[in-house]
Order: structure tokens, then C-alpha cells, then sequence
């Protein structure tokens, strides 16, 4: 079974994600990997140019997003009753997943 990172940010993820599309695709095949996912923070906005960037050289592009799930209001990340917020990367599995996840973010 090929190895595959599932959760990786990119230029998009505004102060957590520095690798620029076209840089992760190449460095993904330079590693030999067929396929890389795309979860940037709460944005899917390189999603597009991210899929026909991998189909262009050859790798299985899996889009995703990483969420927060807060106990009240998303804006807030202090612990309320002992409960935090947490971060979930949700995974389209397929074109039917993909407008599935745009309807969610």
C-alpha cells in the first residue's frame, strides 16, 4: 500500500501553510508518491488549480478542508465547561463528496 499525507496546508492556509501548489505537486512525485491531499484551514479556494495541477503530473489529488468543531460559536477557541474546540479534516472521496464539502465550507 502507498503512503499518501492526508492533512498538508498550503498558501491558502493563511500563517500555517507556506508550500505553494505547484511546488507540493512536483515534491510529491520527486518522493514518489501517487497521490497528496490538499486540507487547508476552513478554505477550499486552491482547491481548483490544485486538482488540475496533480492530474497534470500524473498524481491522484484528494481535496479536502480541515474544520473546526466548537461547543457555541466558531469564533470561539477558549475551553468552555471544559470542552475545546477541535480541528477535523473531512476527505471528498469523489465528485459527489467534493460538492458536498463546498456546500459545508
Amino acid at each position: 500500500m502507498a503512503f499518501a499525507h492526508l492533512h498538508v496546508h498550503t498558501e491558502y492556509s493563511l500563517l500555517d501553510g507556506a508550500s505553494r501548489i505547484k511546488d507540493l505537486v512536483r515534491r510529491t512525485k520527486e518522493l514518489g508518491m501517487d497521490a497528496v491531499a490538499m486540507t487547508d484551514h476552513g478554505v477550499m479556494y486552491g482547491a481548483v488549480a490544485f486538482y488540475k495541477e496533480a492530474k497534470a503530473q500524473g498524481i491522484h489529488p484528494i481535496i479536502g478542508c480541515e474544520v473546526y468543531l466548537a461547543p457555541r460559536q466558531r469564533q470561539e477557541r477558549a475551553e468552555v465547561n471544559g470542552t475545546r474546540y477541535y480541528h477535523l479534516i473531512l476527505l471528498a472521496e469523489n465528485e459527489c463528496g467534493y460538492r458536498n464539502l463546498v456546500q459545508l465550507i
